[in-house]
């Protein structure tokens, strides 16, 4: 008999984008940024880092590289609460909203930190008022979604389980009718877990 399947979101829920980003400033020019605010929800607003021309901005994508998404850090209880989630019986899966050339290097670096999950998808991060992520919840029919983006739940079956998690609140975009979409609100996954083997 299949295990129940939860669907969670790689940056901001597994991974450490912020600490990512960081290492990535620092392959690009040398020099590790320093902290400006440790409560902001984008990256570029926690560190101290300068506006870039053009030249300078391609420099820094270039760092984005098949080493980067293959070496992003875990966030703190993340791991272990995924071992807790399989413990209790349910497979996981992560669904990200990358690139698909760097789904194997995602899934690498989830492997390699030890997270039990076997599986990425990578969504894409496409515009629009539907979420990359809602037609792969609804092909996945997970009985849960994790994601630390409200928008991302746009779309997303209306009987899935749908998770937020706020992470750092200075200058959130998880305001408004958006936050309505979700089921249950967390300050991390590792609250989600208690939330969810409590029920």
């Amino acid at each position: 008999m299949a295990r129940p399947l939860i669907a969670l979101d790689a940056d901001g829920v597994l991974l450490d984008f912020h600490l990512g980003y960081a290492s990535a400033w620092q392959r690009a020019f040398g020099v590790a940024p320093a902290e400006r605010d440790p409560q902001a929800y984008w990256p570029i607003d926690r560190w101290e880092v300068d506006r870039l021309d053009a030249a300078r901005r391609a420099q820094f994508r270039a760092a984005f590289d098949e080493q980067f998404w293959a070496t992003v850090p875990p966030i703190a209880g993340a791991i272990e609460a995924c071992h807790r989630l399989r413990s209790a019986g349910f497979d996981l899966i992560c669904v990200s909203a990358l690139e698909a050339e760097f789904e194997a290097a995602r899934l690498r670096n989830l492997r390699d930190l030890g997270f039990p999950i076997e599986r990425v998808i990578a969504t894409g991060n496409a515009a629009g008022d539907r979420s990359p992520k809602a037609d792969t919840i609804a092909a996945l029919q997970p009985i849960a979604f994790v994601d630390d983006y409200a928008a991302y739940m746009r779309g997303v079956p209306a009987h899935v389980h749908t998770a937020l998690v706020l992470r750092a609140p200075n200058g959130s975009p998880n305001t408004g009718p958006d936050l309505a979409l979700a089921k249950s609100v967390h300050d991390d996954l590792a609250g989600f877990v208690d939330h969810w083997l409590a029920r």
